[in-house]
């Protein structure tokens, strides 16, 4: 057999497997969101809860207030998206690890031909989606009555950089499903996220908080991303954005590696 011919005869085969991969992730990414669309205590509080809060906090409360040359409502639209993606990732990945890796379902999909990485990817279009759904209505509220006059580009620029960012997110939230009984995973994660967020500046403006709040904050993941999402609204933040992405990207790598290290775990529980 000729060269020319054994290309020609790989390359359908290789056309073929790219596309049943694409149609395993494409199959596996639809029924996670749906089977997630189905669960209203996933959906509600994460589509809601920040609403609220920017309701109360940068619309009703802020008013005409201004940060330097930042009015609180479009500071607040900022550090609020960071909270809604932040919740959405962190819940969409660690109590539905816990779960699913309690009952004995992430073994089956382990052992299953699917790859490995499906499972995750899925879960992480499920995040991005209802991340982006949420930052939409935001963006309508803070548009239609909290007087913010964001412009659709600087706001796609502020939904791509939650949405990148959002992948430490995911990963801590794949550290606590791997560590987590499927019971105390929202627990877990309300104790970690609730305070963090205040602690980062999300809920109140940065600097009406105490030094000491202040001091604290970069060495946690969320205002990291909060001041890149600052400065896509135009809001100088703290320090240059390279510093941002770089200690992001710490965070992600040391999460990632503490995954891996819960997963390896239970291969052995499960092999023993």
């Amino acid at each position: 057999m000729t060269s020319q011919s054994v290309i020609a005869t790989a390359t359908p085969i290789a056309n073929a497997s790219s596309a049943s991969a694409f149609h395993i992730y494409r199959t596996e990414a639809k029924y996670e969101f749906l089977k997630t669309l189905r669960q209203p205590a996933y959906v509600i509080p994460t589509l809601t809860f920040p609403l609220i809060f920017y309701a109360m906090f940068g619309i009703v409360f802020g008013g005409k207030q201004a940060i330097g040359a930042t009015n609180v409502a479009t500071y607040l639209l900022a550090t609020y998206a960071t909270f809604g993606v932040m919740g959405a990732s962190l819940f969409g990945f660690a109590v539905g690890v816990a779960i699913e890796r309690g009952f004995g379902w992430l073994q089956v999909k382990r052992a299953s031909p699917m790859p490995p990485l499906a499972y995750l990817a899925a879960k992480a279009a499920m995040s991005t989606i209802f991340s982006a759904i949420l930052m939409t209505g935001l963006y309508a509220l803070a548009t239609g009555f909290g007087g913010v006059h964001l412009s659709p580009a600087r706001f796609l620029g502020l939904a791509g950089t939650l949405i990148a960012g959002s992948v430490v997110f995911c990963a801590m939230g794949l550290v606590i499903g791997c560590y987590s009984a499927p019971n105390a995973a929202p627990g877990v994660v309300n104790v970690v996220f609730l305070p963090m967020s205040f602690c980062s500046g999300l809920w109140l403006p940065m600097p009406i908080l105490p030094k000491l709040l202040q001091h604290a904050a970069p060495f946690l993941p969320p205002y990291h991303l909060a001041q890149l999402a600052l400065q896509q609204i135009g809001f100088e933040g703290t320090g240059p954005a390279w510093q941002h992405v770089a200690a992001l990207a710490a965070f992600t790598v040391v999460f990632l590696l503490l995954a891996r290290r819960g997963f390896k775990r239970d291969d052995v529980n499960v092999n023993a």
